[in-house]
C-alpha cells in the first residue's frame, strides 16, 4: 500500500539527550531511560496530547511542542531539577519544519535534527536554544528576548554551525520584578481613582493592558496577572 507523508508543520522541539548515553553500561542505561520517562511523565502532564508529539531518540527522547513556543521553554526548565537528582540530561530546544515519516513510523525534520545538534553542545547544567527558537519566541512576547545571551557559534558534524543561546535568570527574575511593580502601581491607581469598584465597565481594563503591553505581555499573560492581582489585593 502507498502511504503518503503528511504536510511539514513548525514546532517547537526539546530535545533531551542523556549525556554519554552510548558508553553507559546497558544496566545503567536501563535506569537512566527510565528516570527519563518518570520526568517526562511530571513535565508533560499539563500539556494537552493534542499539542505535543513524543519521540523516542537512540540517548534520549525528543518532544515536538505544537504552536507553543513558550510552553517548550517551560517544559524544558521543568525538567532542569532531573540534572540535581542524578540524571544527566543536555537539553537543547529549536524551532523549525517537522513531519511524518513514511508510513507515520515517527517524524522528521529540520526542526529536530537541529535540536538534536542543539543538545550536543549543551552541558548537563543549563538549557541551550537555537536563534530560531529564540525568534519565535521574540515574536509571541518581544520582553523575552533580553532573558536570552550568547553561548556562542558551535560547528556539528556535519559542518553546520549553530548560533546559541541560554535563558538567563537573573534577567528573567528582573522581568518578573518589574511586572510586579508595574502591578501594584496599576493597582493603585486604580483604586485611587474610583475605577476598580467599577471594574464591570471595563474602564480599567484599557489602564492595565497599556500598562502590561509595555512589557510585551501577551492577552493570555495579562489575564493572568489580573487575575493574581485582583485575589491579592481583593478587588
Amino acid at each position: 500500500m502507498k502511504t503518503t507523508n503528511a504536510a511539514a508543520t513548525l514546532a517547537s522541539v526539546v530535545f533531551l539527550k542523556i549525556q554519554e548515553y552510548a558508553r553507559r553500561p546497558v544496566q545503567e542505561q536501563a535506569r537512566l531511560r527510565a528516570q527519563l520517562e518518570a520526568v517526562l511523565a511530571v513535565t508533560l502532564a499539563d500539556l494537552p496530547h493534542e499539542n505535543r508529539i513524543v519521540l523516542d531518540a537512540a540517548d534520549g527522547t525528543a518532544v515536538a511542542v505544537l504552536a507553543d513556543p513558550e510552553e517548550a521553554l517551560r517544559l524544558a526548565e521543568r525538567a532542569l531539577p532531573a540534572m540535581a537528582a542524578g540524571l544527566p540530561l543536555c537539553i537543547g530546544i529549536n524551532h523549525g519544519t517537522v513531519q511524518m515519516a513514511s508510513g507515520g513510523d515517527g517524524m522528521i525534520g529540520d526542526g529536530i535534527a537541529v535540536a538534536a545538534s542543539v543538545a550536543e553542545f549543551a552541558s548537563p547544567s543549563r538549557v541551550l536554544i537555537s536563534r530560531s527558537f529564540r525568534d519565535a519566541l521574540a515574536d509571541i512576547t518581544p520582553s523575552t528576548e533580553a532573558g536570552f545571551f550568547p553561548a556562542g557559534v558551535f560547528t556539528d558534524a556535519g559542518l553546520r554551525t549553530h548560533e546559541l543561546f541560554f535563558p538567563d535568570k537573573q534577567a528573567t527574575g528582573r522581568r518578573q520584578r518589574r511586572l510586579i511593580a508595574l502591578g501594584i502601581a496599576a493597582v493603585i491607581g486604580l483604586v485611587g481613582t474610583g475605577i476598580a469598584v467599577r471594574a464591570s465597565t471595563g474602564g480599567h481594563q484599557k489602564v492595565f493592558d497599556g500598562a502590561m503591553g509595555k512589557l510585551g505581555l501577551s492577552a493570555k499573560q495579562r489575564e493572568t496577572t489580573l487575575r493574581g492581582l485582583r485575589e491579592k489585593f481583593r478587588f
